[in-house]
């Protein structure tokens, strides 16, 4: 089984999961005290102290929750309560030089004492990145946080000032772009809320609820099975955030259903990596890196929604149309009825589900309160659960763990993104991200594929070793401004960054999502891998589609919009057909026509003056040349065929 890092810890037990409780309580309680304005007891932090006080109590948390060696996966080791201990310490006395560090101006020269705690905290921050991320951004961590010693030494456009050991320790520190930078601000001030949503949403059976809602809409029809994986894993996903805790949490029910169906073991696994790596994507959650866009566009969060809403539609609609293309070529049908849950009593339970759903959208795009919104819909969550716990069993013990469980998701975040932040803030002291970026335009000698080209590429190596979030967050800073210095439409180009960055979830060698749907669906994860990449290539096309036509992103007059969008699900349709080799009203497509037809919707997609036409064109004409040729196959095998002998009636 793949392991994922935010599946529950089984180290915290007994004492660790009373203080793991006590840590999360009182970081949670703090960020609904600063998110809220509350003033709870009179305590207002400024927001520097805010920073530091979370990843203090989440960085300690985190201490606990992973272990240093994969030996310690079961037990707290001594030295772990050590660190968490001066993590929590270390995070508390920074919170109370907060004010001091701004007004003295500690991040370009501090006292030696502070700066040697300091250095202690830095440490600290390395060690529960180690932790909690892959071992390459680990080293990427340790190489740029230290970047700033050796700026004066690179060649080129790496060249950036440089500092010695005590002023980077400052920088990185006490400063407001390293460790408490852009991203660790949106976590602390916006993201907690949508974490702690999606552990509640879990806590309180909402995989399921999704799980047997589209089993409901879909179970009985034409390879049902299939499409109540994608359905389901794209309702849970766009919550949760998550693509493997997705693929470990609805797979376990829809592969083993694929399976049982027809579909074979590898297809089953890939449907669900693919499902469940496009809820990353698809709104209103779409993970930690969604809101940091946000903050790096200077946008409301409504903007980013409302942007990744139509690719991530055409994706799961290439998703939906080839599970149901296979399993009319392949004759599957769906699960018996028997086996299905009625619509109205399923919904009548699990209505809550679908109410947070829209109240959550409305909150964001109506209200645009990104902040406070999920924490009203938790609580309206944990309302319904209390008010049924005889049904649900929600009690006191259910609640602590849930607490903890959302320490973890927290803790988990900050430690990753507290070790980005030394990325950022390196590259901004030294100045090296604008000369990157400039640099790199005048390289590319505005070539815009070329662009693209090195960015899907640099995309796709940072996201085999680092998590969606950090990823996007290194080419935000290097690539993204390139893109956009070379004409295209920011937001499109963010967005370019966060797809390709997601896209090794699915993709050999890594394909994380895949690999833990091929443990479930015991198939092998190399098939299934390959298998994923082919179901989920659009995943590929969309971000170089949307950029070079940002109608496809909603911007642009209605009527481009319109034929944008239009153009674009024929296209999808068709690759569908030319993927499973059955075109829909005329039957199985040999491979000169599959070849045919995709070809055709590739050019289809294409938006540069008529190739669109051409490419219908060029599809049609390969449709009308296969039905020519299957009605001659059939013709000539009608002739072919001897005499029927008429029946005598005798048996």
């Amino acid at each position: 089984m793949s392991e994922d890092p935010e599946a529950r810890s089984t180290r915290l037990s007994g004492p660790a999961f009373w203080v793991g409780f006590v840590l999360a309580s009182v970081g949670l309680l703090l960020t609904v005290n600063q998110v809220f304005n509350l003033g709870f007891a009179g305590f207002r932090p400024i927001s520097t102290a805010y920073y530091y006080l979370v990843i203090g109590l989440f960085g300690g948390f985190a201490f606990l929750a992973f272990p240093a060696l994969k030996s310690q996966r079961r037990h707290v080791a001594w030295f772990d309560w050590i660190l968490s201990a001066a993590m929590v310490a270390l995070g508390a006395w920074l919170a109370s030089e907060a004010l001091t560090i701004q007004l003295r101006g500690w991040n370009a020269t501090a006292p030696f004492w502070p700066t040697v705690a300091a250095g202690a905290f830095l440490a600290l921050v390395l060690e529960g990145v180690r932790r909690t991320g892959e071992i390459i951004l680990f080293v990427a961590c340790l190489i740029f946080g230290a970047f700033p010693l050796f700026a004066g030494e690179m060649p080129g456009f790496l060249w950036g000032v440089q500092l010695p050991l005590d002023a980077t320790v400052q920088e990185h520190v006490f400063g407001t772009e390293s460790v408490i930078g852009i991203p660790m601000q949106v976590v602390a001030d916006t993201l907690i809320g949508f974490l702690v949503f999606g552990v509640v949403l879990a806590a309180t059976g909402g995989a399921s609820f999704f799980m047997n809602f589209a089993l409901a809409l879909m179970g009985t029809s034409r390879g049902g099975p299939a499409k109540v994986a994608v359905v389901s894993s794209a309702l849970f996903g766009m919550l949760s955030g998550s693509p493997t805790s997705n693929v470990l949490t609805t797979g376990t029910l829809t592969i083993p259903t694929m399976k049982r169906c027809g579909y074979a073991p590898h297809y089953a696994g890939a449907v669900e990596a693919c499902s469940s790596t496009g809820g990353a994507l698809m709104p209103p959650v779409m993970g930690a890196a969604a809101f940091i866009m946000a903050n790096f566009l200077n946008v409301p969060y409504s903007e980013v929604m409302l942007a990744a809403l139509l690719p991530s539609l055409l994706f799961y609609m290439a998703l939906f149309l080839q599970t149901d293309l296979y399993a009319l070529r392949h004759g599957l049908r769906g699960v018996a009825r028997t086996e299905v849950p009625p619509l109205l009593p399923t919904v009548a339970a699990g209505w809550h589900y679908l109410a947070a759903i829209i109240g959550l959208t409305i909150l964001l795009l109506a209200f645009r309160i990104e902040a406070e919104a999920p924490f009203w819909v938790s609580l309206f969550l944990l309302g319904v659960a209390l008010l049924r716990r005889r049904a649900t069993g929600f009690g006191w013990r259910s609640f602590a763990t849930l607490v903890v469980e959302s320490g973890q998701a927290v803790a988990h975040l900050v430690a990753l993104i507290a070790g980005i932040g030394l990325i950022i803030g390196a590259l901004s002291v030294t100045g090296v991200a604008n000369s990157f970026s400039r640099e790199l335009v005048q390289y590319a000698a505005g070539n815009v594929v070329l662009l693209l080209a090195l960015g899907a590429l640099t995309s796709f190596i940072l996201g085999m070793g680092m998590t969606a979030s950090a990823c996007y967050i290194f080419l935000a800073i290097v690539l993204a401004p390139a893109l956009v210095q070379a004409g295209l439409d920011p937001m499109a180009s963010h967005l370019y960054v966060l797809y390709w960055g997601i896209v090794s979830f699915i993709t050999p060698p890594v394909a994380l999502a895949a690999i833990a749907a091929a443990s479930i669906a015991k198939s092998s994860p190399m098939l299934t891998g390959v298998m994923a990449l082919r179901i989920g290539c659009l995943l590929l096309i969309l971000p170089v589609l949307f950029v070079l036509q940002p109608a496809l992103i909603l911007k642009g007059d209605a009527i481009t919009v319109i034929q944008a969008v239009a153009t674009a699900m024929t296209a999808v349709i068709l690759l569908a057909s030319a993927f499973e080799g059955h075109v829909y009203w005329i039957g199985r497509a040999p491979a000169w026509a599959r070849v045919g037809i995709g070809i055709g919707a590739l050019l289809m997609l294409v938006p540069e003056g008529m190739t669109d036409l051409f490419g219908l064109a060029i599809s049609i004409a390969t449709i009308v040349l296969m039905r020519l040729a299957t009605r001659r196959a059939a013709v000539r095998g009608e002739s072919t065929r001897p005499p029927r002998t008429p029946r005598s009636g005798v048996r």
